[in-house]
């Protein structure tokens, strides 16, 4: 294994801004990245309290039952320690992890965690917050697997219908038997497969959700790095949340309505940013009848279902809080500030559209009297097996290129050089050639009437028609031809450039691990990579 930086020439306006510490940007978060920014960070948390027993007893059930490591039950107990410090990121439970940030992610805060402690000489925990308490089950139902020159999408068939949360939706076990048949259906064989077939089928049976098979998968691909999970949908969590609930509660006008007044200074500045607040926002769930149900502030300070599916006061809401904070979920605003509130968070990792939110939730972070955690883009990585590696070469292109913006226009200008494929220039001068000798016939016709004349221009026509129709035999024979290397472009494309966009978003981890075996993923985490660098190419 190789691993070369690489930089991303087309980041957003706000992630070059962030990297470069611009000033106008940065005023927007509590910590600008120096030298010394972990180490005041960590006297920081010493001036606050968490409930630690309480979460570290949480962690511990939580992890048990997914039959976590060893390594990942003592960082569990080292949390105990009020010097210990977390590392955190998050994302959706998706099948087999889902895109393979997923797994950058994790790597990232696996790194950041053992540097850190390093340095700091103080338990540094890396922890992973799967969004269980998200309701988008099509988002994260499926996965795309390489087929032929093209990416196909390979969905559950189990369908839900209500906004359920992720946590809570049971596995259908017959559609996921079925649907995991289908995926190794698609891949080669290798002497990895058998194996790696059975080992999914297994831990379905132990699943009831399908957060539990995220966190058994992860543990299967992190076996030895101590990596500790959260459940943000679990019971247990929304228990320890319950006071944290109560702050956002009480702290709602001046969440929502700071919010809302830092995106539009953000926008303002011209940064783009995929977030919508309201001062009339609760940011906030209610959980009712199993479904999720977004909450807003009316102009009575009641507190109502977006489709006034329901209706609290303030009193009421805070009772639910301090009761039954099971029925009570954050969004996109108020999660983070929880995170912040459960963990003594060293440094949150966060990819470019997290980090692009996070800038406008500053005054969230003030209104419950919290700095926001440093904030650290995650490692992005494309993954190059040798035997694409050696048609880039074959083809002479630029593997950068084809990673930033795909190497269709190098296609296209390699068919255009094959003989005989410039064949439009030909077909003009045919064409013209036929109008000329035809001129007379028209002439003729025209003569013998408008409805004659009109038969001529048709017959111009059909003859012009005929031309098209070799031009385009020629070239679907040119490319018949050339099938093979047409086909290798496209793989070039599919690998390194999928849907017009970065490997990682699209490619799941398991065709690689199907083809290198499962160490490929914890052998990359051992690899140390600056988050200095934005990308980075896998060569394996």
């Amino acid at each position: 294994m190789q691993i070369d930086p690489m930089p991303l020439g087309k980041e957003s306006k706000i992630m070059h801004d962030f990297r470069n510490n611009n000033d106008e940007l940065m005023k927007h978060f509590s910590y600008v990245y120096a030298p010394e920014t972990y180490a005041n960070r960590v006297n920081d948390l010493k001036k606050r309290s968490f409930q630690r027993n309480e979460l570290v007893q949480a962690l511990h059930t939580l992890n048990s039952n997914w039959d976590a490591p060893i390594e990942t039950i003592q960082n569990v107990n080292r949390l105990q320690d009020e010097n210990s410090t977390v590392v955190i990121g998050g994302q959706q439970a998706g099948v087999f992890t889902g895109p393979m940030y997923t797994i950058h992610k994790v790597i990232s805060i696996l790194q950041l965690a053992k540097q850190q402690e390093e340095e700091l000489g103080v338990p540094v925990i890396p922890v992973f917050w799967i969004a269980g308490e998200d309701h988008d089950f099509e988002e994260m139902n499926h996965l795309y697997m390489p087929s032929k020159a093209s990416m196909k999408k390979m969905k559950v068939r189990q369908r839900v219908l209500d906004k359920k949360s992720i946590s809570d939706i049971t596995i259908q076990e017959t559609d996921m038997n079925q649907w995991l048949e289908q995926v190794f259906q698609t891949l080669p064989e290798t002497v990895y497969t058998k194996d790696l077939y059975e080992i999914a089928a297994s831990m379905l049976k132990q699943c009831q959700s399908y957060v539990d098979f995220f966190a058994r998968f992860i543990f299967y691909l992190f076996p030895n790095e101590g990596l500790v999970l959260v459940d943000s949908g679990h019971q247990l969590v929304r228990t320890i949340e319950s006071t944290y609930f109560t702050q956002l509660i009480e702290k709602q006008s001046d969440i929502s309505s700071g919010v809302a007044d830092s995106l539009m200074e953000l926008k303002n500045q011209g940064y783009s940013i995929a977030l919508d607040a309201e001062p009339s926002d609760a940011h906030l769930f209610y959980h009712h009848h199993g479904e999720r149900i977004l909450l807003m502030r009316n102009e009575d300070g009641d507190w109502i279902g977006k489709q006034n599916e329901v209706k609290f006061s303030t009193d009421e809401i805070l009772e639910i809080a301090s009761h039954h904070p099971e029925n009570l979920s954050n969004n996109v605003v108020t999660r983070p500030v929880m995170q912040e509130l459960l963990f003594p968070t060293l440094a949150f990792i966060g990819g470019p559209g997290e980090i692009a939110y996070w800038s406008a939730l500053k005054p969230a972070f003030d209104a419950v009297g919290l700095d926001m955690p440093p904030v650290v883009p995650r490692l992005s990585f494309t993954w190059v097996d040798r035997y694409l590696a050696k048609l880039v070469r074959k083809y002479n292109l630029s593997l950068e290129q084809a990673i930033q913006s795909g190497i269709r226009k190098e296609k296209e200008g390699w068919l255009f050089a094959q003989p005989h494929y410039q064949v439009h220039d030909e077909t003009n001068r045919m064409k013209s050639l036929i109008k000329e000798v035809h001129q007379p016939f028209r002439e003729i016709a025209g003569e013998l009437g408008v409805d004659m004349e009109q038969l001529a221009e048709k017959n111009l026509s059909y003859l012009e028609q005929h031309i098209d129709f070799m031009e385009r035999k020629i070239k679907q024979r040119i490319k018949k031809n050339h099938e093979t290397e047409l086909t290798e472009f496209d793989q070039i494309e599919m690998h390194f450039h999928p849907m017009n966009g970065l490997q990682e978003r699209v490619w799941n981890p398991l065709y690689w691990i199907n083809a290198y075996g499962p160490d490929i993923v914890a052998k990359l985490a051992n690899e140390r990579c600056s988050v200095e660098h934005g990308h980075y190419i896998v060569h394996l």
